[in-house]
């Protein structure tokens, strides 16, 4: 330690052996209590993300669990419209979610908005501060399960989210086209470089099942989830059909009327999820630390090297 020394960390460049993790994780205010945090994600838009976590929301309330979700896609919401909720309200300078029929917990950015049809212009950093506080100024009340309906993609918010919420667990939601293999790959990377678990793959638009005959049909061609899956072994918990009535109660904002039976693996694999946000807290300093070597010592990426320590920090 240099005598020089002012003993903060998170201001110093040095390498000496007094240096100390520092987490990245925002505090949950001391209102709240959330067990387990769960994201959902996809590589890419348009597989139905969102009617997954909808999905996993209701078959987690129904085991009995108290659940909430946290819709981080601030500029295409759709779990309010799906949920059939409107509006919240506000105490002591704390926002409260919205509640559905069976008490599934809801904070989105559309329960903020005048009309829910207006667009929400925001850069990414303006973004990433209202999901960060979506989980720091949010009553959350007694919440066992914690769901995190990403946006698709690889951008802004899922790196906010992983940074600053105690993530214990991803699950990513695809579909069965040939192009999907590859945007796996980079979920599955991304989760792997925030230092974050992958708990499983759900195929959704997995097939469409004829209602005289009962024969099932691949409309968007042969499945590779299983490759996939054993590339990076990690398991399918779910193939879920095309099935209109589906998009016909999340329309009508009924999606917690759904059936769940499908998502069992999936619940259970939630189940016996560990508590993996306090470990992550420790290691999130070697990551950065990590980062930061790949720049310095790659001449190409030497000037990115501010603009991902201004990410991190």
């Amino acid at each position: 330690m240099s005598e020089q020394c002012s003993g903060s960390c998170s201001t110093c460049g040095e390498n000496c052996s007094e240096r100390k993790a520092e987490s990245l994780i925002a505090k949950l205010n001391e209102k709240s209590r959330v067990g387990k945090v769960i994201a959902v994600i996809s590589g890419k838009g348009g597989v139905g993300k969102s009617t997954v976590t909808g999905l996993l929301a209701t078959a987690m309330q129904r085991a009995g669990k108290h659940v909430g979700i946290l819709d981080a896609d601030i500029t295409g919401p759709s779990i309010p419209k799906a949920f059939g909720v409107s509006g919240c309200k506000a105490m002591d300078d704390m926002l409260i979610p919205a509640k559905t029929g069976s008490g599934i917990q809801i904070m989105s950015i559309n329960l903020l908005l005048e009309n829910e049809t207006d667009p929400v212009l925001w850069r990414g950093p303006v973004i990433g501060g209202a999901v960060k506080q979506f989980w720091t100024d949010v009553l959350w009340d007694d919440v066992d399960y914690l769901f995190v309906d990403m946006p698709p993609g690889t951008g802004d918010v899922p790196l906010t989210v992983f940074q600053s919420l105690p993530v214990d667990g991803v699950i990513i939601v695809t579909s069965p086209q040939e192009l999907v293999s590859m945007i796996v790959n980079k979920a599955v990377k991304m989760a792997d470089m925030m230092n974050i678990p992958v708990l499983g793959l759900v195929e959704n638009y997995s097939y469409y099942q004829c209602p005289d005959c009962g024969k099932k049909h691949a409309i968007f061609g042969e499945s590779h989830i299983d490759q996939v899956a054993k590339e990076h072994n990690i398991p399918v918990l779910a193939r879920l059909p095309i099935d209109p009535a589906v998009a016909a109660a999340c329309d009508a904002g009924k999606a917690e009327t759904l059936p769940t039976e499908e998502l069992a693996e999936a619940v259970k694999k939630i189940f016996e999820t560990k508590d993996y946000g306090l470990e992550k807290m420790i290691t999130h300093r070697v990551k950065f630390d990590d980062c930061l070597e790949f720049f310095e010592n790659n001449d190409k990426y030497r000037n990115e090297k501010i603009k991902v320590m201004i990410d991190f920090d």
